[in-house]
């Protein structure tokens, strides 16, 4: 492995994206020990299935050397793959399966009011979000694990990407940064950025007449396309609860080595002061 000393890249002006949603720089968040992520190594995103040409053009200037795609197979035949971008090595690293919850989320496309008010009315759908957190944080840790060991690789910069940058994709940064040392508020920061407007998943519909165009379904759905505090805390009590802290979480749930730890802040961190 070919040792490298990271370049810092000044903060750009956040591009406007029009076919790729919640892009980001994660570059500026701050560690305990007084360092900070830098500029032009880490970012996130939702899908590049409908990244333009003007998106996909800006995609190739950042100079990515991996994309990490969240997805599932039944997500990407939904959506459609990842636009092409030259030299870029892609890996598909699933964070759910396509059979969990595929009956729900027929149900959702159908528009079935009743059935929606039932699965996720009072509350549910709320519920429905911090079971999956939870659930992201027991179940994933081959994948996290691997996904540190990749990026210590030297696969960066690097974008990470689910379908909305939201959940999977949230949950992962969030285990880059707290095996980065960041503080579990700053990275709560950065994961409710998600919440802008200009972010937020776009539900694609055929025609306005389409049973998701109701009021009241789309009030029914919000909660699953919204990043609220309390999920990403569902995530972090989960690794207090079965680990008791996050040093036991990195170490002997992802199998995270000291030395694999020093390469990542040797990639990703730079000095904060002037």
């Amino acid at each position: 492995m070919t040792q490298q000393t990271p370049q810092t890249v000044p903060p750009q002006p956040e591009p406007e994206l029009t076919g790729v949603r919640n892009f980001r720089d994660v570059g500026g968040a701050a560690t305990a020990d007084g360092r900070r992520v830098r500029y032009g190594r880490l970012y996130r995103s939702g899908h590049l299935a409908h990244a333009t040409e003007s998106d996909a053009a800006f995609l190739a200037s950042l100079g990515l050397h991996t994309v990490v795609d969240f997805r599932n197979s039944a997500d990407i035949a939904l959506e459609g793959p990842d636009v092409e971008l030259p030299g870029v090595r892609n890996v598909n690293m699933p964070l759910n399966d396509p059979a969990e919850g595929a009956d729900f989320w027929r149900v959702v496309r159908d528009g079935d009011l009743s059935a929606l008010r039932a699965a996720l009315g009072e509350g549910r759908a709320a519920a429905r979000m911090t079971r999956s957190y939870r659930s992201l944080i027991l179940t994933r840790t081959a994948e996290h694990g691997r996904l540190l060991a990749l990026l210590a690789d030297e696969a960066v910069p690097v974008l990470l990407h689910c379908a909305a940058g939201k959940d999977r994709a949230g949950t992962s940064i969030a285990v880059i940064l707290l095996a980065l040392g960041v503080e579990r508020d700053v990275i709560e920061a950065d994961y409710l950025l998600s919440n802008e407007a200009h972010r937020r998943y776009r539900i694609r519909r055929a025609n306005p007449d389409h049973p998701l165009a109701q009021p009241e379904v789309m009030e029914l759905l919000g909660p699953l396309f919204e990043a609220r505090a309390e999920y990403l805390a569902a995530a972090f009590d989960t690794i207090d609860e079965r680990w008791g802290s996050t040093e036991r979480y990195l170490t002997e749930g992802l199998g995270l080595t000291e030395e694999r730890r020093e390469r990542l802040r040797d990639l990703f961190l730079e000095d904060a002061r002037p």
